[in-house]
């Protein structure tokens, strides 16, 4: 009788271990995409900005880039289209100058209108949008960062591994006072966050 009391037992052990397992390894590739997010949010938005190159494009022409892809049904293609300028980049401090720049654009502009615009390597630019705009960009990236560190939290510290209903009552169960809370409060201040910084792009 003891003897089939430990057996039984004993599986069950280790289908818990498993999935606190998977749930720590999951936690932690979560959180490692959080410190990802934000690194890019860092570089795209204000280290991109301070070492770029500010100047003006003088437009010769713009264009219409149209590109289709498939969507989930087989029988059904998206038409996304992009605006590109194309003329010549003028540094403002007069370093560079350069007869065949191009930028993504938000908007067809004429022949000979001049748009704010950045160096951003060797043969990339792109709008200038200023400080206000690029710290927008960077914190849309931080606060979207907060919803997988809110999550590979609950991970680690749970073992919970995404598995239904039954997984997250036994997560639940195993946290610690407010845990859960404070989950809810990063992914929405994340979720919020990020839709406020879009809006802040969106008009400047």
């Amino acid at each position: 009788m003891t003897q089939a009391h430990t057996n039984s037992a004993s599986p069950g052990s280790s289908g818990s271990r498993n999935i606190g397992g998977l749930g720590l390894l999951i936690g932690v590739g979560l959180l490692l995409a959080g410190v990802v997010l934000l690194a890019l949010g860092a570089y795209l938005g204000p280290y991109t900005y301070a070492t770029s190159t500010p100047g003006k494009l003088t437009v010769e022409t713009c264009t219409v880039d149209y590109k289709h892809r498939s969507t989930s049904s087989s029988s059904s293609r998206k038409r996304t289209k992009t605006k590109w300028c194309y003329g010549t980049f003028t540094a403002t401090d007069g370093s560079v100058k350069d007869h065949n720049a191009e930028l993504r654009s938000d908007s067809l502009h004429q022949r000979g209108e001049v748009i704010d615009a950045l160096k951003t390597g060797e043969t990339s630019y792109q709008q200038d949008s200023g400080w206000v705009g690029s710290i927008a960009l960077g914190c849309a990236w931080w606060f979207g960062a907060l919803i997988p560190l809110a999550l590979g939290l609950l991970c680690t510290t749970t073992g919970f591994a995404f598995g239904g209903a039954s997984d997250f009552n036994r997560s639940k169960r195993a946290m610690a006072p407010g845990l859960l809370s404070t989950v809810y409060t990063l992914i929405a201040v994340g979720i919020v966050g990020v839709a406020l910084s879009f809006l802040v792009m969106f008009f400047v």
